[in-house]
């Protein structure tokens, strides 16, 4: 019988897969999408969701390749959970690109409506009403891909200081002592020990 931590390891990566091609396919949806700018949101709202669910469960199985007791078991499992960052870095640019490719499209559009004529005042207002949608939606994506950036950065330098750890077991207690900064600066008179 399969150990409880194997079963769990194998049911991440399965929910992993299944979150991956549910991405792949609302991506493609939003590819499709020829508008309106409401039913694109809908889709970006569902993609948002499921990168979350998606980067939850690459976590829990970072977290579950650290507890592997066996070494190679545990390189194996890290090699995996990279290759599932990997493809999730590539589904969002995936994602950016398909989302500007659809807004230029409803763009596009809308411009075409304006031109066959109609209400001015109505044409005005409805442009109006979608610039303002449309803001807000670019907005909200900016800041999505800024806390994207942010979680990155943080998991880069976690990664960073467990390398430096790793590497270098007696690491100094304060940064500048790495570099002998702490020593330079008690030598220039008015600095240092006071």
């Amino acid at each position: 019988m399969a150990a409880p931590q194997d079963v769990h390891v194998r049911i991440c990566n399965q929910e992993i897969v299944k979150f991956d091609l549910e991405v792949k396919a609302l991506i493609q949806d939003i590819r499709d999408c020829s508008g309106p700018l409401s039913a694109l949101t809908k889709l970006n709202t569902e993609v948002k969701e499921k990168f979350q669910q998606l980067r939850h469960r690459i976590q829990e199985l970072e977290q579950s390749a650290k507890e592997q007791d066996k070494e190679s078991e545990k390189q194996l499992l890290l090699q995996e959970v990279e290759n599932h960052k990997k493809q999730m870095l590539s589904n969002q640019t995936s994602w950016r690109k398909a989302n500007l490719t659809c807004k230029i499209a409803i763009d596009n559009l809308e411009k075409a409506e304006l031109l066959q004529g109609g209400d001015p005042l109505r044409q005005r207002k409805t442009t109006k009403e979608s610039l303002a949608q449309t803001s807000s939606v670019i907005t909200e994506s900016l800041m999505g891909i800024s806390r994207m950036m942010s979680q990155q950065v943080q998991q880069s330098e976690e990664a960073m200081q467990t390398l430096g750890a790793a590497d270098c077991p007696q690491a100094p207690a304060h940064p500048l002592e790495a570099f002998g900064t702490q020593a330079a600066l008690g030598k220039r008179p008015g600095i240092g020990s006071q």
